[in-house]
């Protein structure tokens, strides 16, 4: 059974940052597409940035590039989201996920998923 556990969310003013990190078990992921996603109420859930399971190929949502860097560690089984210059737009419920395969920016394309961490920016 997969499991991902996020952590790092919280409350930040505007212009600060946080990492996001999300901890895979029950499976190795070394060989696994990584992703974030974001989701507040009311809305679908967007694309916010993935990684391959070939370290270097990344894609991000136009919203968050320059700002979001996403990274991985393998042997940890770990999934970060480091978020520089946040904007009060960013706040949601930031999820994981993975995915046998390529990067890809569809949630119906990501078979397991965390919980979720809250990210509230005040202005």
């Amino acid at each position: 059974q997969v499991q991902l556990v996020e952590s790092g969310g919280g409350l930040v003013q505007a212009g600060g940052s946080l990492r996001l990190s999300c901890v895979g078990s029950g499976r190795t992921f070394s060989t696994l597409a990584m992703g974030w996603f974001r989701q507040v109420p009311g809305k679908e859930r967007e694309f916010v940035a993935a990684i391959g399971w070939i370290a270097g190929i990344t894609t991000y949502a136009d919203s968050v590039k320059g700002r979001f860097t996403i990274s991985r560690d393998n042997a940890k089984n770990t999934v970060y989201l480091q978020m520089n210059n946040l904007k009060p737009e960013d706040t949601a419920v930031y999820y994981c996920a993975v995915r046998h395969g390529p990067t890809a920016q569809a949630m119906g394309d990501y078979g397991y998923w965390g919980q979720g961490t809250q990210v509230t920016v005040s202005s």
